[in-house]
Order: structure tokens, then C-alpha cells, then sequence
């Protein structure tokens, strides 16, 4: 589709999709690798957290993923062409179950002093409407509003964060995706997600990024990986790339990142 499309779309709704950004065998390919991670390291409870948050540190084939030209590019066009990864979480809905994510804007405990923030969320499985697939409200980036901490069970977000203000669920739009597709996300916009109804896991990858002209608020001390072109600025500690796959000193390197920016979060700078 057109960069002009894109754009367009994306300035007034606040969120693009579907961008194709690998075909079906790729993201089945990417998949297995995640699956055969979640094999070997899912008993040791520590191991299998860092699976869920930041995996581009210590999984290579995910830092793979973030640095992609279907994805950078189109990013680009938005941000301009130096991006930041900031984190790349996994959002993993198991087969029947019950977890969900509530009605929220993504930037509201992020720590970052702008708004210049795009997520692209990449299916590595099928994203229907009944396994949970992301739902927008259009033109919500323009508003910003306070949300409440529920740490709800099944919630999947770190907090359980929902927005005080009660959503029109028949305005919201479902962000169906084939394995293989992305959708683009401004960081203010309303969105949320209903539990997985099917007998399929839905498996989506979080890629948050920002230009390399984006500050922190004041006191953060955050790291972010550079994935194309230059960082002029030094605003954020720099990531360094996985030196193979779950090594342990990409651990430590994984467990210092998380900390700083687990900081941010629970304590709702920004």
C-alpha cells in the first residue's frame, strides 16, 4: 500500500493494518523457534519471564524480527528513519483461555517526555476476533486520560491498567491479522482485547518503538536498542544485541535492562 495511505491512515485513526511483514512459512518458522525456547526454558520460572519481556535481548531470532525492512520502513515513514526498540514483549493468549487486556493507552506509564511511540504488534499466529485480537477506537490518540491500577488476575498488562472513562465497545474495531501480519499503533490510542475463545494459541510480538530524538522523564534511566540508522542523541543507555541464544551473560545484561525499566512502570513515571 502506499506510503501516503499509511501515513494518512495512521494520523487519523491512530492505528495501520494489515501491513504484511513476512509471509505464512516465515512467521510459522519464527514461531517454532519461540515454541522450542518455551520447551527447553518454561520449568525454570526465571527463564521462561524473560521469554515474555524483552526476548530480543537474549533471542536472537527476535532482534531478527524488530530489524526487519518491512517493518522498519513502515515504521519510518512515521518516526523518521533512526528508531529505538524500547522493549518487544510477548502477548501470548493460550487456547481457551481466559486472560484478556483491558481498555488502555500504552504511553500513560511508559516514562517518555513525547508521544513520538509506535507499536507494531506482529502475528506469529492467527488473530480473529475469537482468539482476541486487538480492538481500537479510532481517533482516541488525540485524547489522554487517566487509568486505574486493577492488577487484575488474567489481565495481561503489567499493572491491570484501565481507563477511567467507559468505552462505546460497538465503536471499537477489530484488528484481525494473519500469521504474517502486523498492525501500527500510536501510543495514546484506546485499545484493548477479549479472551481466546479457540482451540489455537494466539501468539503476537509487541515491538515498541521510538526515534532516537525521544527523551525520558526526568530520573529515568532506560535502555533501548538501536535498529536502523544512527543514534545522535544519547537519551537512552544503549542495548547491546544477543550473543546467542538465552546465554547467561545476555542474561545479566537482560536482568540490569528489566530493572530500570520495570522501575518506570511500577512507579508510573510519565
Amino acid at each position: 500500500m502506499a506510503a501516503t495511505s499509511l501515513i494518512e491512515q495512521y494520523q487519523r485513526d491512530g492505528f495501520f493494518f494489515p501491513l504484511q511483514v513476512m509471509d505464512g512459512a516465515e512467521a510459522s518458522a519464527y514461531r517454532a523457534q519461540l515454541e522450542d525456547c518455551e520447551h527447553r526454558y518454561q520449568s525454570d520460572a526465571r527463564l521462561a519471564k524473560i521469554l515474555r519481556r524483552y526476548p530480543n535481548l537474549v533471542l536472537p531470532f527476535v532482534d531478527e524480527i524488530t530489524r526487519r525492512r518491512e517493518i522498519t520502513d513502515a515504521v519510518g515513514q512515521l518516526l523518521g528513519p533512526d528508531l529505538l526498540v524500547l522493549d518487544c514483549p510477548f502477548f501470548i493468549k493460550e487456547a481457551n483461555s481466559t486472560s484478556f487486556v483491558s481498555w488502555h493507552q500504552d504511553l500513560h506509564y511508559w516514562g517518555l517526555e513525547g508521544d513520538q511511540e509506535v507499536t507494531v504488534w506482529v502475528a506469529l499466529s492467527e488473530a480473529s476476533s475469537a482468539s482476541g485480537c486487538m480492538r481500537f477506537v479510532a481517533g482516541s490518540h488525540h485524547r489522554q486520560v487517566e487509568h486505574a491500577d486493577t492488577f487484575a488476575e488474567d489481565n495481561l498488562l503489567t499493572r491491570g491498567q484501565e481507563l477511567q472513562v467507559e468505552v462505546d465497545e460497538s465503536t471499537a474495531i477489530d484488528v484481525a491479522l494473519q500469521a504474517g501480519q502486523a498492525s501500527l499503533h500510536h501510543g495514546r490510542v484506546f485499545h484493548a482485547s477479549h479472551p481466546n475463545r479457540t482451540s489455537n494459541r494466539r501468539i503476537g510480538l509487541a515491538i515498541r518503538y521510538v526515534p532516537t530524538t525521544m527523551t525520558q522523564t526526568p530520573g529515568g534511566e532506560m535502555a533501548a536498542m538501536l535498529v536502523r540508522g544512527e543514534d545522535r542523541h544519547g537519551h537512552f543507555h544503549q542495548c547491546r544485541r544477543p550473543s546467542g541464544l538465552m546465554l547467561e551473560t545476555d542474561i545479566e545484561h537482560w536482568q540490569s535492562i528489566a530493572g530500570a525499566r520495570n522501575s518506570v512502570m511500577m512507579n508510573g513515571k510519565g
